[in-house]
């Protein structure tokens, strides 16, 4: 299953695709961007390359699973993912999923991500039929948690990682919220 192209009020979801190499190595090579992820630096252009590979095999692994490169009209603004979620033992979910955006700087503060986080969530429950989607952020990526909290989702729990070289702030840890189709079809009865 192919993914589709997505289309919302103002933005047009399109399959990540190798085209949009370059669009990815300057949304992870700007320090504003990877603030919270990674190690808080900007990406090389060969490791931006790289992650970039990753997110195009990991649209392999699920059918209608992945990375969509998000644009106002022709302009890249960045990505949304409602990607495979990997268990311990390697193997994926079929039926759960982890919801992630990545904007450019110039393009925050107008709702974009929040705008493909809820049509990521409604094409995840209706369309692919699955049970539950979770998504992950530092404690104090304080925009991150907003745009989940405002998509109905609820913190779960917070998970304290060490890391070899931490981000400032990660002693906070990182927090988990998550929401499940039934959750989801209430927040859409009550919506209208």
């Amino acid at each position: 299953m192919a993914l589709p192209t997505i289309q919302t009020s103002r933005l047009s979801l399109r399959p990540l695709a190798e085209h949009n190499r370059d669009d990815i190595i300057d949304l992870d090579s700007d320090p504003k961007v990877v603030k919270y992820v990674h190690s808080g630096r900007p990406l090389t252009r060969e490791e931006a390359i790289q992650d970039h590979q990753e997110r195009l095999s990991a649209c392999r692994q699920i059918p209608g699973l992945g990375y969509w490169a998000g644009y106002l009209d022709d302009t890249f603004i960045g990505w949304a993912a409602l990607s495979p979620l990997q268990s311990n033992g390697g193997t994926f979910h079929a039926q759960k999923a982890e919801i992630g955006y990545r904007i450019l700087p110039r393009f925050w503060r107008r709702g974009y991500a929040k705008e493909m986080a809820r049509e990521l969530l409604r094409y995840g429950f209706e369309e692919l039929g699955l049970e539950a989607v979770i998504g992950q952020t530092m404690a104090i990526n304080e925009a991150s948690r907003a745009t989940m909290k405002a998509c109905g989702m609820q913190h779960v729990r917070t998970l304290y990682v060490e890391f070899e070289d931490p981000i400032p702030g990660s002693e906070d840890g990182e927090v988990e919220y998550a929401i499940t189709r039934e959750e989801w079809l209430e927040l859409q009865l009550h919506s209208k």
